[in-house]
């Protein structure tokens, strides 16, 4: 697959792996829009990518609809727009969890409901979504990230059933842990961590293949994908830790 000339939607370009994605597919090519909450930071991109710059806000519906409207015809949608604060459910924030998850799974079932309409009709289209090895099954210390991950990449599936004999191209990536200012807010070790520009390159090589699913690192996704042949009171045994305040 080549992205020379190709027009792609960044949604979460401002920072993280979409960002890391701006630059990489913007080297081999592709014409880009990039869109996140921070214009600052996305003019900051499109002055190093000529990428165009369209900051809008995924909780507000309203600047969902102008959006998806602007971008025009696109030839694919990279939707990797994420937040995150690691809580657990006794330090459950309410107000935290409910933006997570609108940032994380409603923001893409906004965006993809005004996106795939367009895709049917102009009969191609390229839809690329960033999961997480997280969502493969309950972790502790997870609140809010974890089922918002899930719900994406249940999602994802559900687009691809229906989609599956369509000309439209559906994909559903799961890194693991990458080193952002999200990943930063954590205390414990980081297993494979690895930076944007690494996680870049693996989606970008699976945007290249034709598989729905690809997940990495590929050791340590082993152990997640192995999590979901387990018996739940095995699985809560090996898994599962006291919360603390």
């Amino acid at each position: 697959m080549k992205f020379y000339k190709k027009k792609y939607w960044i949604i979460g370009a401002s920072e993280g792996l979409g960002r890391a994605l701006a630059f990489q597919l913007s080297e081999m090519g592709a014409d880009l829009i990039v869109s996140a909450r921070n214009e600052v930071r996305l003019k900051e991109l499109s002055d190093l990518t000529k990428a165009k710059v369209l900051a809008f806000d995924v909780l507000d519906m309203d600047g969902v609809k102008q959006a998806c409207k602007s971008v025009g015809k696109i030839d694919g949608i990279i939707y990797a727009a994420g937040d995150y604060t690691p809580m657990n459910s006794a330090t459950w924030n309410i107000d935290e969890v409910e933006k997570m998850i609108a940032i994380n799974f409603t923001g893409a079932a906004r965006v993809l409901g005004l996106v795939i309409p367009k895709f049917l009709n102009q009969d191609y289209g390229h839809i690329v979504l960033i999961g997480s090895l997280s969502g493969f099954r309950g972790l502790p210390n997870a609140i809010g990230y974890g089922a918002s991950k899930a719900g994406m990449m249940h999602l994802a599936e559900n687009i691809k059933a229906d989609l599956y004999k369509s000309t439209i191209k559906v994909q559903l990536i799961n890194p693991g842990f990458i080193t952002t200012r999200l990943t930063e807010k954590n205390s414990f070790k980081m297993p494979f961590i690895m930076s944007a520009d690494e996680a870049a390159n693996y989606v970008i090589s699976a945007m290249k293949k034709n598989h729905f699913q690809t997940n990495f690192p590929y050791l340590f996704s082993l152990l997640f994908r192995a999590t979901n042949f387990l018996p739940a009171f095995l699985y809560f045994w090996l898994f599962s830790s006291k919360n603390k305040k």
